[in-house]
């Protein structure tokens, strides 16, 4: 988009004659009336001032535009046609105000963030005490550079649409994942989501603040496991919120219909045998899991998933190995020691407690699987982030998540 005060040519033309003194003049005289308190000047000869000045302004050279953007700045109050006008000015111009007039409204945040560029949105997020709505303008053109000054803004507010937007960027922009994993405002929703493309780093880091245990929520329901089974489980609603809260993770009816005896009969036969999509099917129901999520949770390629789902369904420490010579994957260097990427893993299963690791598997077949819908399933396969909107919470976590399993 032009810039609105560059329409008559580029003033900054070497070959320009120097500015006038008199115009210098003028244009601080002007600024000093706009500046004058309201016992020296009303409200209808500050807006003519004002016109005047714009008008000058329009024609200026950039130092005289910054020397009234610098002297209006501190103002309680500045006509509107003065402020539209120097927000849309170079960025040099404009941060000015941004960082240093705290009359600016979030509709003139708001209007500048929508009709100037890039660099006008890096510095407004950065203005301190920026809001929730200005942020989640300013983030909306999904931007790393501006989501990155957002997060390193420690007095914006964040609106959860707002994380949301982050953590979908995060796919594209790793660089947000350390950032973002300090702001207050994410949830677990996000950093669970967010785990799946996370270096081994993050993925330390997320387990370790966001794998929350669920004792309070099962002290607070456990009256109504026995109204939900004394009514045959026949609320879905219930049924599901229910199985994301109780202790146990295996799924007990599960083992009377697989030809496996119990999860580690199933997990010794994939060692054994290798695994293929029948017994990946059977882990899935002896774990409690639905196929789509054992698949991601098997399939990652760096590994700790493998540590939460043996860790939430009470398997050993071995368990891990044998899932990972099932997978292929080394067990040991050339040189005799523990592969480092099986050594990360385990790591990570060691620093788990077992309802915490129930917490994390549990979201991901609540987001991954149980959230899926056809309409769902179809905006995966077509790309179409722009649907988000439409979607709960773990829908869009699947469609973040599943997105590049669904249209491989």
């Amino acid at each position: 988009m032009p810039n609105p005060v560059r329409e008559s040519g580029d003033r900054s033309d070497p070959a320009a004659p120097p500015p006038s003194r008199a115009r210098r003049a003028l244009l601080k005289r002007l600024a000093d009336v706009v500046s004058l308190p309201a016992s020296r000047v009303n409200a209808f000869e500050r807006a003519m001032t004002a016109d005047l000045l714009v008008e000058m302004l329009r024609e200026a050279h950039p130092d005289e535009r910054a020397r009234v953007a610098a002297r209006v700045a501190p103002l309680s109050e500045i006509p509107n046609s003065l402020v539209r006008l120097m927000l849309r000015d170079e960025v040099a111009i404009a941060r000015l105000l941004i960082d240093d007039c705290t009359s600016l409204t979030d509709a003139d945040l708001v209007s500048c963030a929508m009709e100037t560029g890039l660099e006008h949105r890096e510095v407004i997020a950065e203005r301190k005490g920026l809001s929730e709505v200005v942020a989640e303008i300013v983030a909306g053109d999904h931007e790393p550079s501006v989501l990155m000054a957002l997060l390193n803004n420690m007095t914006a507010r964040l609106s959860q649409p707002t994380i949301e937007i982050m953590v979908a960027v995060t796919q594209g922009a790793p660089e947000l994942i350390p950032q973002l994993l300090r702001r207050p405002e994410l949830r677990p929703s996000g950093a669970y989501i967010m785990f799946w493309w996370s270096d081994a780093e993050a993925r330390r880091a997320i387990l370790q603040r966001f794998a929350v245990s669920r004792e309070v929520l099962q002290e607070a329901v456990d009256d109504i496991f026995s109204q939900a089974a004394g009514e045959n489980w026949s609320d879905p609603l219930t049924r599901k919120a229910l199985q994301f809260i109780e202790r146990r993770q295996r799924n007990r009816a599960a083992v009377e219909k697989s030809p496996y005896d119990s999860l580690e009969d199933a997990i010794d036969a994939a060692g054994r045998e290798g695994l293929d999509r029948l017994l990946v099917q059977e882990i899935a129901y002896l774990s409690g899991l639905k196929p789509p999520t054992c698949a991601k949770v098997l399939g990652d390629r760096g590994g700790e998933p493998i540590a939460v789902l043996c860790k939430a369904t009470g398997l050993p420490k071995t368990a891990v190995q044998t899932l990972w010579t099932a997978l292929k994957r080394p067990l040991q260097t050339p040189d005799g020691q523990v592969d480092p990427d099986l050594e990360r893993v385990l790591v990570t299963y060691d620093m788990l407690a077992v309802d915490r690791a129930q917490t994390v598997l549990r979201y991901w077949n609540w987001a991954l699987s149980s959230a899926l819908t056809p309409s769902l399933i179809k905006a995966i396969r077509d790309g179409d982030a722009g649907a988000l909107d439409e979607y709960s919470v773990p829908q869009r976590a699947a469609m973040l998540a599943l997105g590049d399993d669904f249209r491989s």
